[in-house]
């Protein structure tokens, strides 16, 4: 993409910055790089183990400061402009072209938890792609997983798992029984619904890098260290609906992602691969994704809740590959 390339570079060179290096040099004026991070709760960041959220006063979409927009944003400095309308529980249509009513703290999952965010209720959001501007260079997103239903899956997973029994699959047993949409239907539908997304965002920035980003590895490729019962990882999900989960829903749902951004000309990061050895079920600082709950405290403390998200650690492994997908230019 030669405008994108020439636009870095001359950013880059009016703010005195060595791209691989570092310098004390102001932009001079220049501005940077007019970016919009689009996206839902994986790019907000919206847990507490993801950083403070930072605006006041607060909309609800509980963006944190250890975000990989925000991260990446303080990386860069001067070479970018950063607009983040991320927002928790979003989904595609909540990008692409519907307003969304914001939950915060909120958490509402059957037979799980549920909390109401004191401040609540908030104020609808305009639709996320009303942030961009046909003068933007770059729009990152990172949204799917709530079109797909995931919370919803996760929460039944978590609910059925004491019905079953050692080797036992009763969550994959209840979304292939023919009661409700298949996996298979739901992806199809995510598909048509990130098609037309990304039809939308180049028609209204049609000079603009348009960069997706996936979801990461949550869930290890052998279950065997996760613990059944243990809130801190998976609950009372059981170890084959866990595989089950990893590769009929979460991988598929990436490949959705990469095959619909590739049709579009679109750069797709891969979050997964590097992330695999640092799932829910690891342990000390190579956990880079919370479980069901992120402390034992009080359950009516939203922040000791963080129902399977990204910690600071796998936000800033999200920075590390986005950022080297902006600068690649």
């Amino acid at each position: 993409m030669p405008r994108f390339r020439a636009r870095v570079a001359a950013i880059a060179a009016a703010a005195g910055l060595c791209l691989l290096g570092t310098s004390t040099t102001s932009a001079n004026g220049a501005g940077g790089l007019e970016w919009v991070a689009l996206g839902d709760s994986y790019t907000a960041g919206a847990i507490h183990a993801a950083g403070p959220t930072f605006e006041e006063p607060r909309d609800g979409c509980q963006r944190t400061t250890g975000s990989y927009p925000e991260v990446i944003k303080r990386d860069l400095g001067p070479l970018v402009s950063l607009r983040n309308v991320s927002c928790g529980n979003a989904t595609i249509a909540d990008v692409s072209h519907q307003d969304q009513t914001p939950i915060g703290y909120g958490l509402h999952i059957p037979g799980v938890v549920n909390i109401n965010d004191p401040d609540a209720p908030f104020n609808p959001v305009p639709p996320q792609l009303d942030a961009v501007r046909p003068s933007a260079d770059l729009v990152t997103v990172g949204v799917g997983g709530n079109s797909l239903g995931f919370g919803e899956i996760l929460g039944k997973c978590i609910s059925v798992g004491p019905e079953g029994g050692f080797g036992s699959s009763p969550c994959r047993d209840y979304y292939t029984s023919g009661t409700t949409h298949s996996i298979e239907e739901r992806l199809q539908r995510v598909r048509n619904e990130y098609d037309q997304m990304l039809t939308r965002i180049h028609a209204k920035a049609p000079s603009a890098k348009i960069i997706t980003v996936g979801y990461p590895a949550v869930i290890p490729d052998s279950v065997a260290s996760c613990l059944y019962g243990n809130i801190l990882q998976f609950a009372t999900i059981r170890h084959a609906d866990l595989n089950w989960l990893r590769d009929s829903v979460l991988k598929p749902l990436n490949t959705v992602i990469e095959q619909v951004s590739a049709a579009h000309g679109d750069k797709f990061v891969d979050i997964y691969t590097s992330s695999r050895e640092h799932s829910v079920c690891a342990t000390g600082s190579n956990k880079w994704v919370e479980g069901v709950k992120e402390t034992l405290g009080n359950n009516e403390d939203p922040n000791t809740w963080a129902l399977v998200h990204p910690n600071a650690r796998g936000q800033a492994n999200a920075a590390v590959h986005v950022e080297d997908a902006i600068l690649g230019g």
